[in-house]
């Protein structure tokens, strides 16, 4: 019997980690594979090298960026591969286009699908990953909810999947990774400010948008916080096409960086005052039990909505003002996260290779 754990992006390679950890702990027979979604083959491998992870087992070299040309690409590499190694389940976690791809293929070869992180909805069909979620939901065979409200999103859409509440593996990879980011990371080291927010943009609804970017540079510019910026490619990019950059790199309340490593990056959120961010993840991590900070959301929605109820998080869209008053309450003491995560207790990949075993490879 043989598990299938297919990844494209960091996020899921991190929110993955544990559940490979799981099955080999357990002794399962499972195939690894990276689609080659968002890096290089050198890139990605010395960051899952830097996890701690085998060499995956696939790595599928794209030659399209537009998302139909290299959907299409990973399913015909993964025909392939799928063919050949036999799988009895095919396990992708959360929503990008090559969890789409995965699912797509598995289906059309009667592979059995796992969905780590389903039940996931902002509402908000401007969002890709919000197309991707539904569809695979609506293929997967066994769905791993990390919340009740997860859950009851799949049970009104009357999925036809198994359905069960697991937590998410991210709280697991905080916990497994912080004590080595602890002991490696020298970030730290480079920041120049005593206290400081950290801020991450990055998605398309707001970093195309000229209007929303320099709402986000003004809110830097006039934050009663100094801000550490790792700077999306993306976001870099239209910076630079929009001339917003020079002010952001002028500024004495701002800290740039590169994209950083997910070492570095624990421990940016484990120092920080507060978050903000238009990620989904983050609102995830920040409430794991050794980070626990609270995260201004720079959407109009969230697919984690028990962030919010949890008080972890707040929806404050993107007009700087709207920000900059929820900053102020961050500073002032009225904006205080919860003790407990709503996200589970760190046993999330354990509980899913229980679901696996139990249900598909007996």
């Amino acid at each position: 019997m043989k598990v299938a754990v297919v990844v494209g992006t960091r996020p899921e390679i991190i929110k993955m980690a544990p559940v490979i950890f799981e099955l080999e702990k357990r002794g399962i027979d499972y195939i690894f594979i990276h689609t080659g979604q968002h890096y290089d083959y050198e890139l990605s491998t010395q960051f899952i090298s830097e996890l701690g992870l085998p060499k995956p087992d696939y790595f599928l070299k794209l030659n399209y960026n537009d998302p139909p040309a290299y959907i299409s690409e990973i399913m015909i590499g993964l025909w392939g591969i799928f063919r050949t190694s036999d799988p009895d389940i095919v396990l992708v976690e959360g929503d990008t286009n090559s969890v789409v791809a995965s699912a797509l293929t598995a289906l059309k070869m009667n592979i059995k699908i796992g969905h780590v992180e389903a039940g996931l909805r902002s509402f908000d069909w401007r969002m890709p990953e919000e197309h991707n979620r539904i569809i695979v939901d609506h293929i997967s065979d066994v769905l791993f909810a990390p919340t009740e409200g997860a859950k009851n999103n799949l049970v009104i859409e009357n999925i036809h999947g198994k359905i069960f509440v697991t937590g998410n593996t991210i709280i697991d990879s905080v916990i497994l990774y912080m004590p080595v980011a602890e002991k490696q990371s020298k970030i730290m080291e480079h920041i120049k400010f005593k206290e400081y927010a950290l801020m991450t943009v990055h998605r398309a609804e707001n970093v195309d948008n000229t209007q929303v970017l320099r709402n986000f540079i003004n809110l830097c510019l006039k934050s009663p916080i100094p801000i550490v910026f790792p700077i999306h490619p993306r976001t870099f990019k239209r910076l630079k096409e929009s001339g917003l950059d020079r002010a952001l790199t002028n500024s004495p309340n701002v800290q740039l960086f590169p994209p950083l490593g997910y070492f570095d990056f624990l421990m940016l959120m484990k120092n920080c005052k507060l978050i903000l961010t238009d990620s989904g993840g983050l609102q995830e991590e920040a409430t794991a039990p050794p980070i626990r900070k609270p995260v201004i959301v720079l959407r109009l929605s969230t697919e984690r909505p028990e962030a919010v109820e949890a008080g972890f998080a707040r929806v404050v869209g993107v007009n700087c003002e709207d920000i900059l008053k929820s900053v102020y309450d961050v500073l002032k003491g009225k904006f205080i996260p919860a003790s407990k995560s709503p996200f589970g207790n760190g046993k999330a990949s354990k509980k899913i290779v229980d679901i696996v075993s139990d249900n598909i490879l007996r």
